[in-house]
């Protein structure tokens, strides 16, 4: 087999000939998840994920994937791509979207925060009515934050909440760590740390120990009229309970996820009080863009001259996990 025979090809999301810099000595092939794939899957060695495209499209193309060495999301989760990972060969690399993502979902949170505290949905309401809502509202300002998932994403956020003179973030992470700006608590404290929380915010990646992480106990244990942020997944919370809670007006909630999604015309979450939803928009901005392709010409360099690639989340066949 001559060097011209093996396997190069790059399966990407973005057309290939709008991103300046591109490596030489690879094929790269456009495919946004569309019926027909652009060539044949075996000889794909780095797949791009296609970007906000159900999991099965994403998953379509990997069993036929015999000769793939990476496996590259351009979202911040990788939760969508998990379930395919067991028909690939050892040693494959899957690596996500650090770096894309974390300005624009950290915008979206402050957004969710404020416009829910200062209620900005009533004021909305009230102008198609053309009535003046006045009144008292909640701050910011003075409040106690609990970020639970305290990775990059988690870190933009606070980076965003200090000039509004928060009262006190408190992070929470998998595995307990010292950053610059103070403790990362471990999972094991969430139920001593949300009495004291104002507005919980979760940021944190979906995996079995999150799944259903917001459960009927972790919201018993926020305190009343606090605030819950969803920018995640929506898998992390148990609607049901969500829903029980929102009932009785205890508690309020800002919602960039749901499960599932699209959330269906008829699904309760739509008209709970105290609810504001958004459809999933925290990453799709004019940030992304820029941010995507920079990535993707770093990795792929990197790729090309064998060098460590960043943003590894696991190899298959060893006991990482994501």
């Amino acid at each position: 087999m001559t060097a011209a025979d093996l396997p190069h090809d790059v399966w990407m999301p973005l057309p290939p000939d709008e991103i300046d810099g591109l490596p030489e000595g690879l094929n790269i092939l456009f495919w946004d998840g569309g019926e027909d794939f652009p060539a044949d899957p075996a000889r794909c060695v780095y797949y791009v994920v296609p970007y906000m495209r159900p999991t099965e499209v994403a998953l379509r193309p990997l069993s036929r994937m015999s000769s793939v060495q990476v496996v590259q999301t351009l979202s911040a989760g990788v939760d969508n791509v998990l379930p395919g990972l067991d028909s690939l060969p050892p040693g494959v690399r899957l690596c996500n979207a650090r770096g894309v993502h974390e300005a624009s979902t950290a915008e979206l949170t402050l957004t969710l925060i404020l416009a829910s505290l200062r209620g900005i949905p009533d004021f909305v309401r009230a102008q198609e009515r053309g009535e003046w809502l006045g009144g008292f509202r909640p701050a910011l300002a003075d409040k106690n934050v609990l970020i639970v998932g305290y990775g990059s994403i988690g870190s933009a956020i606070e980076d965003r909440l200090v000039p509004f003179e928060v009262a006190r973030v408190a992070r929470v992470a998998r595995s307990q760590r010292t950053t610059a700006r103070g403790p990362v608590h471990p999972l094991t404290e969430l139920p001593a740390l949300l009495p004291e929380a104002d507005v919980v915010v979760l940021s944190t990646p979906l995996n079995e120990t999150t799944r259903g992480l917001v459960d009927a106990d972790f919201l018993a244990r926020m305190k009343d009229g606090a605030l819950l942020v969803n920018v995640a997944r929506g898998q992390v919370v148990d609607d049901k309970a969500l829903l029980a809670e929102l009932e009785t007006g205890r508690l309020t909630a800002a919602l960039d996820v749901t499960d599932p999604e699209p959330l269906p015309p008829a699904h309760p979450l739509w008209r709970a009080p105290g609810v504001l939803i958004s459809p999933h928009v925290g990453g799709p901005t004019s940030a992304f863009l820029p941010r995507a392709e920079r990535l993707l010409r770093d990795q792929l360099s990197r790729f090309v001259n064998h060098e460590p690639l960043r943003n590894v989340i696991l190899t298959t066949g060893a006991t990482n996990e994501a």
